[in-house]
């Protein structure tokens, strides 16, 4: 029988190369999108995967959809909570709205997605559960308060939740992408994303499906001895110990 995988942001971008290589790894996806329908559909037929529509910063909402996707599907091996915005500025003019929209897509996210699925992995005894943060919620970043804490918060909930569902087959991991090679990388001024690959040991933004390899890798039965870890994935631009 397949594994199940639920993607959340999962029909552009990171999400969407993630939904593709899970995909090609024999899974069934159901990827999870907010407004878009238009990419939704076209992810859904280029890719051969369901798509959902839900608002990750309603728990009723994700409760929800995650019950019409395991009556549909089976019940849910792969969890991978992608699902991000940004809403920059600096603190001093920061909004308690651009605080709080960021906080409860990006972080908030994680527990209404993961708080349904999560009884049913305990009783089958396996589970992946792959968290995306970033290299910002490792270090900081200018004019990014809002979004930095919620990477930064993702990681300390991984570590937390690897401890507590270690001995019930489940793994939960995070993985810090740096830079990445899509549409809104690519939607900045071109000064500031020269001087942003300049500072990048590599030399060169990383690729969506660098990303996907190494959620591929995590979601596998050959990651099972990992549980609680961070991958930083960001071209050498922050070495974390």
């Amino acid at each position: 029988m397949s594994k199940v995988a639920i993607v959340t942001g999962g029909t552009r971008g990171i999400g969407y190369a993630i939904s593709k290589r899970l995909k090609e790894e024999g899974m069934d996806v159901a990827a999870i999108y907010g407004g878009n329908t238009e990419a939704a559909n076209k992810a859904a037929d280029e890719l051969g995967i369901k798509v959902y529509q839900c608002d990750v910063s309603s728990f009723e909402a994700c409760e929800e959809t995650i019950g019409r996707i395991e009556s549909e599907l089976g019940g849910t091996s792969v969890l991978v909570n992608n699902a991000g915005i940004t809403r920059d500025g600096a603190f001093h003019k920061m909004t308690k709205e651009q605080w709080s929209v960021v906080i409860s897509t990006n972080l908030d996210s994680a527990f209404n997605m993961t708080r349904p699925v999560i009884n049913g992995m305990r009783d089958r005894g396996y589970g992946r559960i792959i968290n995306i943060s970033s290299i910002n919620g490792q270090k900081g970043q200018f004019g990014q308060c809002n979004y930095s804490a919620a990477k930064a918060g993702i990681l300390g909930f991984t570590r937390a939740l690897a401890q507590e569902c270690a001995r019930k087959g489940i793994t939960v991991n995070a993985i810090a992408p740096g830079y990445i090679e899509t549409e809104m990388v690519g939607a900045m001024k071109k000064e500031v994303l020269d001087s942003i690959v300049a500072g990048i040991p590599v030399g060169r933004l990383g690729q969506p499906e660098e990303v996907a390899a190494a959620v591929a890798f995590l979601a596998s039965d050959e990651a099972g001895f990992i549980t609680g870890a961070t991958l930083s994935q960001n071209g050498g631009q922050y070495i974390a110990a």
